[in-house]
């Protein structure tokens, strides 16, 4: 038997979701976790290879169980994984799958949020969680720069250097800024996204607002194919895979 595992983690403490040697992943922990529950070796595979310092509001990842192992309730799953792992895991639900299932081939839409703390003063309790910015922003003009990334492009100018893709385009569903308080959202949905591509949406968005970038730019810039033109890379602190829908 083999499960799929619905949770969500702090990405903090990790160097990513993939395991990597002398690094600490959260598959690392995962399979940790899952021999110790299941008896067996396992292997992880994930819905997507999130990046160190990145978040998950929801991920799903494939337990596949490599040999004999032990028979676990499934429902029973969640509760027991969850006592053996780290406080910033945690798995909310599990199923049965097929062997060989992988998520990462069955996802037909991502999306993802950037928060940003949009406030001159420091607050403690945001600190990894969120990206600190002290100028003012105005969330309504930067939902409107935000529509132009809608839409099926070559994102190439959005990319950043050392990705393994296959092809470019991506096709965005849906992007939007919004403001909660001292917190400035984007929010962007697509059928897929390359290295770093909402860091990078998200440091053109501020460059725009800061006079960096001409507004209504996005355009020229996702047709120039060009890293160049577009903005910074920002840090991975405020970046949250917040949706995952699988087939």
């Amino acid at each position: 038997m083999n499960y799929l595992l619905e949770l969500s983690y702090s990405g903090v403490k990790y160097s990513g979701f993939q395991i990597q040697k002398n690094a600490k992943t959260v598959a690392g922990e995962l399979t940790r976790a899952s021999t110790l529950l299941f008896g067996c070796p396992c292997k992880i595979n994930g819905c997507s290879r999130t990046d160190a310092g990145v978040h998950a509001n929801q991920f799903y990842a494939a337990v596949n169980l490599c040999g004999e192992g032990n028979n676990v309730p499934i429902e029973r799953i969640p509760a027991a994984i969850n006592c053996l792992l780290p406080y910033d895991i945690a798995v909310k639900s599990a199923s049965a799958v097929p062997d060989g299932y992988n998520p990462r081939f069955e996802a037909v839409c991502k999306e993802y949020k950037y928060l940003i703390y949009n406030s001159p003063y420091k607050n403690p309790f945001f600190h990894k969680l969120k990206l600190p910015y002290g100028r003012p922003l105005d969330a309504e003009a930067l939902d409107k720069e935000a529509k132009a990334f809608i839409g099926e492009h070559d994102f190439s100018a959005f990319m950043a250097s050392g990705s393994d893709a296959v092809t470019t385009v991506r096709n965005v569903f849906d992007a939007s800024v919004t403001r909660q308080g001292d917190d400035v959202i984007f929010t962007v949905s697509a059928d897929g996204f390359l290295y770093n591509m909402v860091r990078i949406m998200t440091g053109t968005l501020l460059y725009i607002a800061e006079g960096k970038i001409r507004p209504g730019s996005i355009p020229e810039i996702i047709a120039s194919k060009n890293r160049a033109k577009a903005g910074i890379t920002v840090s991975a602190d405020g970046l949250y895979l917040n949706k995952v829908i699988l087939r």
